[in-house]
């Protein structure tokens, strides 16, 4: 089932994520409902707060549902460590239509649950590495635009309460 993505100014796209402490059938199901919904929107990742969801769950495919092998169901992650910086453009499914320039670790590795409650290390760099870290914000209620300058972020919040005021977000 495709979900609803909570756009940019929704309150609980600011809130930080309860752990998961059950592994169960629900939790497959809205796992399952959130990797249709990101490959639908399309988007390369998903955080279940972006849906609504107040859990520690994000779901990542740097291959947008092409090889299987590469899709990425994460809960509870954890950052165990970061090396290096990149700078790139990116975007959000939660702000569509907005990219800017963020700064980002290099390489990281992340630590984490499958849906069975089995421990997963990512060891990561590059786009994954910039992915997993730009989910794990959505999961401590901090989205991409809280990394640019604050008159960047102003410049994108004027031109959202303008598309809202119009009623076109």
């Amino acid at each position: 089932m495709i979900l609803p993505i909570l756009k940019y100014g929704a309150p609980k796209l600011r809130e930080k994520s309860n752990l998961i402490d059950a592994f169960d059938d629900e939790l497959a199901k809205i796992a399952k409902s959130m990797i249709e919904t990101m490959y639908a929107s399309p988007g390369i990742g998903l955080a279940a707060p972006q849906v609504g969801i107040n859990i520690r769950l994000t779901t990542i495919d740097l291959s947008v549902g092409e090889d299987d092998s590469k899709l990425i169901i994460l809960c509870n992650p954890e950052i165990l460590s970061t090396e290096g910086t990149q700078k790139c453009e990116e975007g959000c499914l939660s702000i569509p239509d907005f990219n800017e320039a963020v700064t980002r670790p290099l390489k990281m590795a992340v630590h984490g649950y499958d849906l069975r409650g089995e421990e997963i290390k990512i060891d990561a760099d590059g786009l994954l590495a910039r992915c997993l870290s730009h989910e794990i914000d959505h999961l401590n209620g901090i989205l991409f635009v809280d990394h640019l300058s604050p008159l960047k972020r102003n410049l994108i919040r004027n031109k959202i309460k303008k598309l809202a005021k119009a009623g076109e977000w």
